[in-house]
């Protein structure tokens, strides 16, 4: 891979990533509050890009000043390799075995390429341009967020809050499934204590058939991310397709669970109505600061 063929990965990756911080795509790899530094990586490709091909236009150019500014540097030298070749005849004429020590040259055939060889730059293996593949994906292949089947094979990460802030008025109440979570488990509900909360999350279903209503919290990017499920109970709708995004209505209740995995509390919701929904906009939930 020549530097021609670097710095036009480096511009394609560059735009790339523009493309992906300037629309809803970057929602899939990192929370939204890393927009701006995305921004910035994706202009440094860029510079970094044109600054490579400004380099290589102009490094001919310098090379043949380089070479007028010593006008006899040729010459000189083809006078060396003239005297060199005549001391060397010489020597053949006044050895007896000037025929075998040009026979023990015939030995080494590749002797003088090798030397002259050096002088070139050496071809990069092409299994470099495997490198390449990588972006090609980022470019036309969006993979989808991060959904059950993480989920039920990764262990609750809910974490104890630090506060329990008042609730806003409305009934019902839009509420975050990682607040609702928080609160239902380690404030025992007091909070939501006659109140209608509406969650929306992926559908999982467990091992034994059990469904959780799932968002998958991150602290900086999918790499990082990990469940949060919260229980369905009561009125839940027959045919329950997993990674199918709900909007569920309903009350808090008491009852409780562990998680299979890592034996998390996984706290329950009475669902009084359920909807699906569209994946929304950031499909992760950013408000968990485990």
């Amino acid at each position: 891979m020549n530097r021609q063929a670097q710095a036009a990965v480096l511009f394609l990756l560059g735009a790339a990533v523009l493309h992906a911080a300037f629309t809803d795509l970057y929602l899939r790899y990192v929370k939204a509050g890393l927009r701006p530094l995305l921004i910035l990586a994706g202009i440094v490709l860029i510079a970094a890009a044109v600054a490579t091909v400004w380099y290589e236009l102009r490094r001919p150019s310098s090379g043949r000043e380089q070479s007028q500014g010593q006008p006899g540097g040729q010459e000189h030298s083809d006078e060396r390799q003239g005297s060199g070749g005549y001391e060397r005849s010489a020597g053949q004429d006044e050895q007896p075995g000037g025929h075998g020590d040009s026979g023990g040259g015939d030995e080494h055939p590749g002797g003088q390429g090798d030397s002259g060889g050096h002088g070139h730059a050496h071809r990069e293996p092409r299994i470099s341009w495997l490198l390449v593949l990588p972006l090609f994906a980022l470019i036309l292949v969006a993979p989808p967020a991060l959904g059950s089947y993480s989920a039920v094979r990764t262990g609750t990460a809910l974490q104890a809050p630090f506060g329990y802030p008042p609730l806003p008025a409305g009934d019902p109440l839009r509420l975050g499934l990682v607040d609702y979570a928080g609160r239902a488990a380690y404030d025992h509900g007091r909070s939501l204590q006659g109140r209608h909360v509406e969650i929306t999350g992926f559908i999982a279903l467990g091992a034994d058939g059990s469904p959780y209503l799932v968002r998958m919290a991150l602290n900086c990017c999918a790499a990082d991310a990990q469940p949060v499920k919260i229980g369905l109970s009561g009125h839940i709708p027959p045919v329950l397709q997993p990674d199918a995004w709900l909007s569920v209505t309903g009350t808090y209740t008491a009852r409780r669970a562990k998680d299979p995995v890592n034996g998390g509390v996984i706290p329950y919701l009475e669902v009084s109505e359920a909807r699906p929904v569209p994946v929304p906009r950031d499909p992760y939930d950013e408000s968990w600061n485990g």
